[in-house]
């Protein structure tokens, strides 16, 4: 008989976060991630969140630990690295040495494409979801769910930008930081640092990701908003 799939589990565990596994795949030969072992993995489960669901109990864990730092990278490791030990797996952290590709990974795991913003933009919560983490196994005989894909990645779907003509992210930046040459990631800053930034994206979130029409019911509250601009300010 062969042995339970892990997914059940893992989500049962994550649920009381707001977290939820993001989508399951099979690393290519010769690119799996390492475990600690040294030997490669053969199945990963992405860990995140669609939505800001997991924002309130976050919100409570870090009151009762304000001094530490980093604390969305903290509370991640507290909540995915028990899960990932029930599990039998390894967890990994998109800010943690070795660097792994969470972006590639969720492209095959989710058929996930990048927006012209550079986040990858889903097909119902557009830019208003992440990953917080992956767990790894040593196994492939986990089921047929690991298969490489996940249940969004077996269907086909319209990309949102494909049919977005007048792509507002790209106009509704006051400095212009995107282009299809890149980020200005020194004008984006430079801006946050003004008054009109201050009262703009400082507060109410990134004027580009809020123009998006894909997602907006899942929108992040004004309280993460301001966290991640903070963050990254």
């Amino acid at each position: 008989m062969a042995e339970p799939h892990p997914g059940g589990a893992v989500a049962a565990a994550l649920e009381p976060s707001g977290l939820v596994p993001r989508g399951w795949l099979a690393p290519e030969a010769g690119a799996e991630p390492l475990l600690v072992d040294g030997k490669p993995a053969k199945a990963i489960c992405l860990i995140g969140h669609a939505g800001g669901g997991f924002w309130p109990v976050f919100s409570a864990w870090w009151r009762e630990h304000p001094r530490v730092s980093d604390p969305l990278d903290s509370w991640s490791k507290a909540v995915i690295e028990p899960v990932a030990a029930e599990a039998g797996g390894q967890a990994v952290f998109p800010s943690d040495r070795p660097w792994h590709p969470f972006q590639a990974w969720a492209m095959k795991a989710e058929a996930l494409r990048s927006s012209p913003l550079g986040l990858l933009i889903h097909p119902e919560f557009g830019l208003w979801h992440g990953y917080r983490g992956a767990i790894l196994f040593a196994e492939t005989a986990l089921g047929d769910r690991v298969s490489s894909k996940s249940a969004m990645a077996g269907q086909a779907f319209v990309h949102p930008c494909d049919v977005c003509s007048d792509k507002p992210c790209l106009s509704a930046c006051p400095v212009g930081a995107f282009s299809p040459d890149g980020f200005a990631v020194s004008n984006c800053r430079s801006y946050l640092r003004t008054k009109d930034g201050q009262q703009g994206c400082m507060t109410s979130g990134c004027l580009a990701r809020e123009a998006c029409p894909v997602g907006r019911s899942h929108r992040y509250s004004p309280a993460q908003l301001q966290f991640h601009m903070t963050s990254y300010s």
